[in-house]
């Protein structure tokens, strides 16, 4: 029997502006629930969040919730005003949890607390809102973009502990990487309306192709022109998708050349290449380092960019990711060695502090100067069509920018930029504040982007679909050049450290350790110790099945190719996920009885 929800809206409807923005959702929150809540920029994820939250109340419908339920929201964009230090916002308010608390969770996740608020990053400050959030023991966690301007080490440690929480949560977020590890089931806000699928991200994208195909044909039927601009964009989004998967075909066979150009052979017939292969190389750095004060940052790198290369950097924060980045373009000398430029190198830098973009300017400012023409690269584009080649609806071009979602300012940023004539593209954070189908846009753009493309970013997704060489700095000064995205770094540093670790050696028997044996207070049943035993082996095979399930349900045309597999693979993970769930409380019951 399926638990009662801990949070439920019925009939919940939101006026915005002059109409809905929705009306008629139900929602349903079981206690143990893993949610994506996934929708276009603008759909009203965040809105819809502190609907949830009770924060923001709606023009219809019943909100309903358990009693005793405690409810705690991780913002976007959290509010610091009047805190000297972090640690102000983390216990600040009646709510607020134990500072020992807090400062427990700010130990485990590198984030000192005494740190002036004012001066603070955009990461130290997610990563107190994390402290404040998850030191409160909620039930039901919301959270909004949690890993944005987070490092890797960060994000792992918060994969990490939601594995581990017993509570209920539900997650906006573009990192797909996160998403496919942690949700169950999807909450889709799509148009006005909400679709529940019990299935996670892992398999939305297949779901997403299913619907949109059924309303491809449903809008068949009716007036073709009446309903053009309806589906403009799920249409768009569709084809922009298979697009991808041949353009990832072609990043892997670039991969595949670059990895034959770093061996030893491959970097020995470079030196020997003629001038005409030599005028390929935009960037060169020759045995270059970098120090601040006794830290080493950068030691003895060296590295050939070549044009059409897309270099990703990755690290934690303070791992030397920018002043790498900054000498490779030349805004930053290093202390010894060389970086020489091409000389016809024409940059564009895309930060993530949206500077360009004053709030009072109308779209159309941004992009066409105020006309109604973009030249984008030489070539000339009504802007109408320029902005739908972003996702944007066309009747936005004189909306002003202040109006924008942070999204929509993202998106228009990237608009504006790629329109300029350049050789080089640099791109910092990109990925912050962008929808899905966003980062699927901005997937295709750097593919047929004819220059060459250095992107800093700690979105594990999005560099396995974009890059071909990965810069991994771990903070020591050392610098990994691997031919492959995130996860080849990955693998990579795994098989050094496995080869570094320390053999034991021959006929020598580590000291044995004082085994100290738990006082049980409960003498469990021989069904019950059997159970107690055996059910994390079986949790993690089900995990393990779940995740190859997800994986076959990831493929985007496999409902249209083959139906009833897509079926029986949704059912068999729906059953996977209930077993897991059921042995999962059955261990938890009796953890409490071993525990006393």
């Amino acid at each position: 029997m399926a638990a009662a929800p801990i949070l439920s809206w019925e009939g919940l409807g939101l006026v915005q502006g002059t109409g809905w923005l929705f009306q008629d959702l139900d929602i349903h929150i079981a206690p143990r629930d893993r949610l994506a809540l996934i929708g276009r920029n603008g759909a009203g994820k965040s809105t819809l969040l502190r609907l949830i939250a009770g924060s923001l109340e709606g023009d219809k419908g019943k909100r309903s919730v358990q009693p005793g339920t405690r409810i705690v929201t991780l913002e976007q964009d959290p509010d610091f005003s009047g805190c000297k230090v972090l640690l102000d916002y983390c216990v600040r308010g009646d709510d607020a949890p134990q500072q020992h608390e807090v400062e427990a969770i700010a130990s485990q996740l590198g984030i000192d607390l005494s740190r002036e608020a004012a001066s603070a990053s955009g990461g130290e400050r997610r990563r107190a809102a994390l402290c404040r959030a998850l030191a409160s023991e909620p039930d039901l966690l919301l959270l909004d973009e949690p890993t944005n301007h987070m490092d890797l080490d960060a994000i792992e440690w918060l994969e990490s502990w939601l594995q581990r929480y017993n509570g209920a949560f539900v997650v906006i977020s573009h990192d797909r990487t996160f998403l496919t590890r942690l949700t169950r089931a999807t909450l889709w806000l799509d148009r006005g309306n909400i679709r529940r699928r019990e299935i996670g991200f892992g398999g939305f994208e297949a779901w997403e192709e299913q619907v949109y195909a059924e309303d491809a044909r449903a809008a068949d039927r009716l007036d073709a022109k009446l309903k053009l601009e309806t589906h403009w964009l799920s249409r768009g989004v569709t084809a922009r998708r298979k697009r991808n998967q041949g353009r990832l075909e072609k990043l892997y066979e670039m991969r595949a050349t670059r990895a034959a150009m770093m061996t030893p052979q491959g970097i020995a017939k470079m030196a020997l290449s003629s001038d005409d292969s030599k005028t390929k190389s935009v960037i060169v750095a020759d045995k270059i380092a970098k120090s601040f004060g006794d830290r080493t940052i950068i030691r003895d790198f060296s590295l050939r960019i070549q044009r059409k290369d897309r270099i990703g950097l990755v690290g934690g924060n303070g791992a030397g990711k920018s002043t790498l980045l900054k000498m490779l373009i030349g805004e930053l000398e290093p202390d010894s060695g060389t970086v020489t430029l091409a000389k016809n190198l024409s940059g564009v830098i895309i930060d993530q502090h949206r500077s360009l973009l004053s709030p009072d300017k109308r779209v159309r400012d941004i992009v066409a100067e105020g006309g109604d023409w973009v030249d984008v690269r030489g070539e000339r584009k009504h802007v109408h069509g320029y902005l739908k080649d972003f996702l944007f609806d066309p009747g936005l071009v004189d909306a002003r920018v202040g109006t924008l979602s942070g999204g929509e300012r993202s998106r228009l940023l990237l608009a504006r930029e790629f329109a300029r004539f350049s050789n080089l593209l640099v791109l910092d954070e990109p990925t912050n504040d962008l929808d899905l189908e966003t980062l699927d846009l901005l997937q295709e753009v750097i593919a047929d982007y004819d220059g060459t493309v250095l992107i800093v970013s700690h979105d594990r997704d999005f560099l396995d679909r974009t890059v071909t060489v990965t810069l991994g700095l771990d903070g020591s000064g050392r610098v990994d050049v691997v031919a492959g995205g995130y996860a080849e770094w990955v693998a990579q540093r795994q098989q050094r450290q496995t080869a570094n670790a320390p053999k034991a050696k021959p006929m020598e028997k580590p000291a044995a350790a004082p085994v100290v044996m738990p006082q049980r207070k409960v003498k469990l049943s021989f069904k019950d110790q059997r159970d107690y035993d055996l059910l994390p082996a079986r949790i993690e095979e089900l995990e393990a099945e779940m995740a190859k399930l997800e994986n076959a349900l990831a493929d985007g045309e496999l409902y249209t190719k083959n139906p009833t597999r897509f079926a029986a693979l949704t059912a068999a993970l729906d059953k996977a996920r209930g077993e897991k769930e059921a042995a999962e409380e059955r261990w938890l019951e009796l953890a409490e009885m071993v525990e006393g």
